[in-house]
């Protein structure tokens, strides 16, 4: 056996065989996540333009409530997963948790095939209680496969980000290739082919899990005392008991009552662990203040990098010059696997220069890797400002590589926060709440996705996204974005201090 695992002090992690210098469980998580990311992001990248084609019949005065819906879904399907980090760490473990997950999202995921719009909240409604089993899960037993102390830990979550984003590189180009050849109308009308094949994306990750778990070796699987199968079934009425409400909180509360239930959460889950972290000592309790801090500044991050469902996507649409070579036109939909591609292209090289800086005892630490992953984010809008304001062509529209920059620009800032975030969490929580703090931080995850929305809805307005309106609202996502990496590069010294140590 290993050194202790990230899941508590008295766990050790088992002796896995390797694959590329890696546990072997860690690439059968990443084929699961890699099929439940496809699912998600074939709904993200349609479900706006689905809204106003389905139900506004184009009018881009449909963009506000459009936007709006995906803010509370963005942030609902986060916030689920502090409910489902609870479920996982105190009543069925882990494994069970990411499969019924997986079963209830794939559910979901088919009801949206009805092009009612009742049906169409109840997918999402379905989709959210799902992946709140799932999503938190699977990322804290990627933890759970190396020690405590692992130097490997940091560079597994990057891999395990890759999955990822595989997936969502996969999402648009396949299911959007799908709709234009499996009926004969343009592909941004056939979002119901979409939702199909994202259905059967999250039964493949059901699958893949179901065989795979075996070389987990025990790790995920119940508790002692929580081993009676009744309790799955008591987990399943709880899902279909929570349905009506999500319903409920997209169809009624939105995103503008959201900003209180998410703060009233975010209360709960740093209360639960400032008092777990008390029971251990000083340092636990310094740890947490950090992970907390930290999580306040991952919320401005995801309000604005979220735009590439709602804002960035209208731009793409109405103003961005998608002529190409031959007459064609470049899909809205492709636009949303830069973002993975890049991050496809540059994990790997990232992984090997923090790698690198960490033989040299050089490496950035967690708190200065989010403060350039905030400026990257901030410098990406910064290239649409330019476009809008010295670009526009005698057509009204921009040129395509400037949205293109932007996501790379974003994406260079994700890759240096959110694997980060993930492994930030396996490393300072509390052993005994590791699934309820991994919740927490998908938590600023849901607050930012609201956020979004709110955002969003603000740049579209009432009658829709303008050149104007675009361009006041992306320049304030650059200043605030770029004071927030500098305040965070400020206080990191502090920061670390409160970390004791990890890095």
């Amino acid at each position: 056996m290993s050194q202790t695992s990230s899941a508590g002090d008295s766990v050790t992690t088992p002796d896995y065989p390797q694959l590329l210098g890696h546990p072997r469980p860690l690439w059968m998580l990443f084929m699961t996540e890699f099929w439940e990311r496809f699912a998600y992001y074939s709904v993200s990248w349609a479900l706006v333009l689905y809204i106003v084609a389905q139900f506004f019949h184009g009018d881009a005065s449909g963009q506000g409530w459009a936007a709006g819906i995906y803010g509370a879904y963005t942030a609902l399907i986060y916030a689920a997963s502090i409910f489902g980090g609870y479920v996982a760490d105190r009543v069925i473990g882990y494994q069970r948790s990411i499969l019924l997950g997986a079963a209830v999202m794939a559910a979901g995921l088919f009801t949206l095939l009805l092009p009612q719009q009742p049906a169409m909240l109840l997918g999402l409604a379905l989709v959210i209680a799902g992946d709140g089993l799932f999503k938190p899960n699977i990322s804290t037993m990627v933890g759970q496969l190396y020690g405590r102390d692992d130097p490997r830990r940091d560079r597994g979550f990057t891999l395990f980000y890759m999955g990822i984003n595989a997936g969502a590189f996969a999402a648009p180009l396949l299911t959007g290739w799908m709709a234009a050849h499996f009926t004969d109308t343009p592909m941004q009308q056939n979002y119901r082919v979409v939702f199909g094949a994202a259905g059967v994306g999250m039964l493949l990750s059901f699958l893949w899990f179901w065989f795979g778990r075996r070389g987990l070796k025990g790790v995920g699987r119940p508790l002692p005392g929580m081993e009676n199968r009744l309790r799955v079934l008591w987990v399943l009425l709880g899902a279909a008991l929570a349905v009506p409400l999500i319903y409920a909180l997209l169809a009624y509360v939105g995103a503008d009552g959201l900003q209180w239930l998410l703060g009233a959460l975010f209360i709960g889950v740093a209360a639960a662990l400032i008092v777990e972290a008390r029971r251990h000592d000083r340092v636990q309790l310094h740890r947490v203040i950090a992970m907390l801090i930290v999580f306040g500044f991952s919320v401005l991050f995801w309000t604005f990098y979220f735009q590439f469902g709602t804002s960035l996507n209208f731009l793409a649409e109405n103003w961005v010059d998608r002529q190409m070579f031959g007459g064609w036109t470049f899909p809205v939909g492709w636009f949303q696997s830069v973002t993975p591609l890049a991050i496809l292209l540059f994990a790997p090289l990232l992984t090997l220069v923090w790698a690198v800086l960490s033989r040299r005892n050089a490496e950035p630490s967690i708190p200065r890797k989010f403060g350039f992953g905030l400026i990257f984010n901030g410098l990406g809008f910064v290239v649409l400002v330019y476009a809008l304001k010295e670009l526009l062509g005698p057509t009204g529209l921009i040129p395509f590589w400037p949205l293109v920059l932007c996501y790379v620009m974003q994406t260079l800032g994700e890759l240096c926060l959110s694997p980060i975030g993930l492994s930030m969490v396996t490393k300072l929580a509390p052993p005994r709440l590791v699934g309820l703090a991994m919740g927490g931080w998908f938590l600023s995850l849901a607050a930012g996705g609201d956020f979004s929305g709110l955002v969003a809805r603000s740049i579209s307005g009432e009658r829709g996204m303008t050149v104007a309106s675009a361009l006041s609202g992306f320049t304030f996502s650059f200043w605030v974005l770029l004071g927030a990496g500098a305040l965070l590069l400020l206080l990191a010294p502090l920061i670390n201090r409160l970390m004791h140590g990890v890095r």
